[in-house]
């Protein structure tokens, strides 16, 4: 990748910064949403610097990037098979938690939703 790619895509630069927090344990998963180009990219990256990664399709131009600690991926590999608009309260809120979300937002979010699907249950 070179650094004429970062400047042409700006979301490489972000994900450098990601990369970056990863290796310092800041982070143990993230999740990119990008262009496939850029995620072509970054998945080159990835694979370079011996870091894990799933490539999940939103449409026919975007994907869902994630990477971090396998063991974190292997757990997202268990409900990340529909889009994530989809997941369920309990997945969503433990995406959220493994992506770093704040807790107590975390918290609200998912018992709002389930106070929405018990309405319509």
């Amino acid at each position: 990748m070179s650094e004429e790619d970062f400047v042409r895509f700006p979301d490489m630069k972000m994900f450098m910064h990601h990369i970056y927090e990863f290796k310092k344990g800041v982070r143990n998963l993230i999740l990119c949403t990008m262009c496939k180009r850029c995620a072509e990219l970054v998945m080159q990256r990835l694979e370079k610097q011996n870091i894990e990664y799933l490539c999940q399709p939103v449409s026919a131009d975007k994907v869902n990037l994630f990477f971090g600690k396998k063991v974190c991926l292997d757990a997202v590999c268990t409900f990340i098979n529909k889009p994530l608009n989809l997941l369920t309260p309990e997945e969503d809120f433990m995406l959220g938690a493994m992506l770093g979300y704040d807790i107590g937002m975390q918290c609200e979010r998912f018992c709002h939703r389930k106070r929405q699907l018990e309405m319509v249950g």
